[in-house]
């Protein structure tokens, strides 16, 4: 049996965030506040005893997990997983997220991204946006959750019994893991705050989130 944590930390808030930008596969660099906030969760997360200490390879995310583990007590090496990318959205990346949820839903009778998820469920943000792209670029939910499931393949090949693995990841991507892995009491009614937390338990193959979106001080 093996059972470890994955701590997954939503990178800093970004010139896109404050923007309200698609950011998906594309990047922005971090706002002076975004760095603010994620030194304030490192310092909240500084004696937390790592094993692991993974990013996707975005900027934004390497970014975040540098100054996270500049303040943690172990001294580890940062690696990349690109499998906890944030969702792909092929030709709306970039683009106004507002414009783009209501070129996505608006013929399904909900324009907004919460409100997809609550007509029609989690998956269909992936296969609607699919379907709205012009060159059908972006991710559905097939390719997205085989893309994730390969992740969790890497990790357990290293992580071992017991190991704390941080993971610095983005929201889309982690609000689709606490949607799909949340035990029954915990609410999920909003996607994460950057540089919250989540964390989530697996055991031999099997996934629970029990924290969601706490907000480090």
């Amino acid at each position: 049996m093996t059972k470890y944590q994955i701590y997954f930390v939503r990178h800093g808030r970004t010139f896109y965030n404050k923007l309200h930008k698609m950011q998906g596969w594309s990047d922005s660099p971090l706002l002076p506040e975004g760095v603010e906030v994620a030194k304030t969760a490192a310092k909240a997360l500084s004696d937390v005893d790592f094993n692991l200490a993974y990013s996707s390879d975005t900027r934004r995310a390497m970014a975040t997990a540098k100054i996270i583990m500049h303040e943690n007590k172990n001294d580890l090496k940062r690696h990349t997983i690109k499998e906890f990318r944030e969702q792909f959205y092929g030709y709306f990346e970039g683009m106004f997220a507002k414009e783009v949820w209501f070129i996505t839903g608006d013929q399904h009778g909900t324009p907004t991204y919460l409100g997809i998820v609550d007509k029609y469920g989690l998956d269909a943000t992936f296969d609607l946006m699919k379907e709205a792209d012009p060159f059908h670029f972006a991710e559905n939910s097939e390719e997205y959750w085989k893309r994730i499931d390969h992740g969790f393949e890497k990790l357990d090949k290293v992580a071992k019994d017991g190991d704390k693995v941080l993971l610095v990841s983005h929201s889309t991507t982690i609000y689709s893991l606490a949607e799909r892995y949340h035990i029954p009491e915990l609410e999920i009614n909003e996607t994460p705050k950057n540089s919250s937390l989540t964390i989530l338990d697996r055991e031999d193959g099997v996934n629970s989130i029990s924290t969601y979106n706490k907000v480090l001080k």
